[in-house]
């Protein structure tokens, strides 16, 4: 594996460089910019959120299990997984924490989950058009032999789950890297994230589901328009993407875990490939098999800086929920709201430490009303110290520093 220290960052007008670390002997987080779009411009912004932001938090809900995934339901709800007891319960604002029946489908699910270290009931994604009380949902579960993504019916009036079915299975499964994230894209399809399952081959092997993008429909098969028309694969070269999102362009970011050295922020295209097992981070001087391009990151920290798993992205600026750097990182987005909107975003700013050790691990953030973020911890997940409060749903309200 080549690991090469950030070298692709722009100062400028833009006044963006090397966000230095201060470490002797680890590498540097940094950034990239201008923002690899065609549309971008090199104007500098006055807007307030192109700076740094403050962050004040309040819990919602406490005491929730090894949480690891959320989708929003309406009026303020989430829906949440528990990855070691292959549970769904929906979190009220109030902080009430109402499990679903765990009879019927919701133990069919429970009994073909089987945790193991990092796999267990991962991601969930909710059909936003679905008004209720039933909800289209999507589940990504880790089984005896493989990861796989499920599809229900979900009855907030019953709290039950129903007309659970398989869609998509044979993704590569183990202790760690099952990826896991679910969201469905702006186009109305299923992105799945899966991680290599320790095998790094997998993630440059076009016919392995694992270190992948996937892109489905929502009965699990090739999602129209992906590169290859008999593939599920959106992207490869992925060692444990764990975190998907949109901005307002439909720009597509996704966090990726490396192994000792960068983890990293991507900007994903269509059959993009993202270097995993021979580069890490950002790939400067390093030469890729013939035929073969890499993608480099647009942001990148040293793995004990960030560890990136969930991320939500708002109109002004990417958030990642870090594990073992116990905090929320922001990159933010430059330019106006409308600037991104309209893919004339100049640029990425420096990134922003958050949260940083006020509340141990961050496994998954959603992006609420504008300033507004929700969080979740993840301390009972066997690698973090927890409190006696732990593991939270936290709000987080962000105000322009300057």
């Amino acid at each position: 594996m080549a690991v090469r220290a950030p070298g692709i960052a722009v100062a400028g007008a833009l006044g963006v460089a090397l966000l230095l670390a201060g470490c002797t002997g680890s590498p540097d987080p940094g950034v990239v910019s201008p923002s690899p779009t065609d549309s971008a411009s090199a104007a500098a912004s006055d807007d307030p959120w192109d700076g740094a932001v403050t962050a004040e938090t309040e819990a919602v809900a406490e005491g929730l299990p090894v949480p690891w995934g959320m989708a929003p339901l309406p009026g303020g709800r989430f829906l949440v997984t528990m990855r070691d007891d292959a549970a769904l319960a929906v979190v009220h604002p109030s902080g009430d924490v109402e499990p679903l029946d765990a009879s019927g489908d919701a133990q069919e699910l429970a009994d073909q989950t089987v945790p193991d270290g990092e796999g267990g009931l991962l991601g969930v994604a909710v059909d936003p058009d679905d008004a209720g009380p039933m909800f289209t949902v999507f589940l990504y579960r880790t089984g005896e032999q493989d990861n796989a993504v499920l599809r229900a019916e979900l009855d907030l009036d019953g709290m039950e789950l129903r007309d659970l079915t398989t869609i998509l299975d044979g993704i590569p499964s183990a202790s760690n890297h099952n990826g896991g994230r679910l969201a469905l894209g702006p186009d109305g399809y299923l992105y799945v994230t899966t991680g290599d399952a320790g095998d790094t081959a997998n993630a440059q092997d076009p016919e392995s589901l694992g270190g992948k993008i996937l892109r489905i429909t929502p009965d699990g098969e090739p999602a129209p328009g992906n590169p290859d028309a008999g593939s599920p694969v959106w992207s490869l070269g992925h060692r444990n993407v764990q975190g998907l999102g949109w901005d307002a362009s439909g720009r597509m970011f996704a966090s990726e875990f490396g192994q000792d050295q960068l983890d990293e922020l991507n900007v994903i295209e269509p059959g993009g490939n993202y270097g995993w097992p021979d580069v890490e981070g950002p790939g400067e001087g390093f030469e890729p098999p013939p035929g073969v391009t890499f993608t480099d990151p647009v942001a990148w920290w040293p793995t004990s800086e960030a560890s990136p798993s969930g991320i939500a992205v708002t109109e002004e600026a990417v958030y990642l929920a870090s594990l073992r750097g116990e905090r929320l990182w922001r990159v933010p987005l430059l330019g106006t709201a409308s600037d991104v909107a309209d893919g004339e975003s100049p640029g990425f700013g420096e990134p922003q430490a958050l949260l940083e050790g006020e509340f141990g691990r961050l496994r998954a953030v959603h992006a609420g009303a504008d300033g507004e973020l929700y969080v979740l911890t993840n301390n009972t997940d066997g690698r973090g110290t927890p409190s006696a409060e732990d593991d939270r749903l936290l709000h987080v309200t962000l105000t322009p520093a300057g």
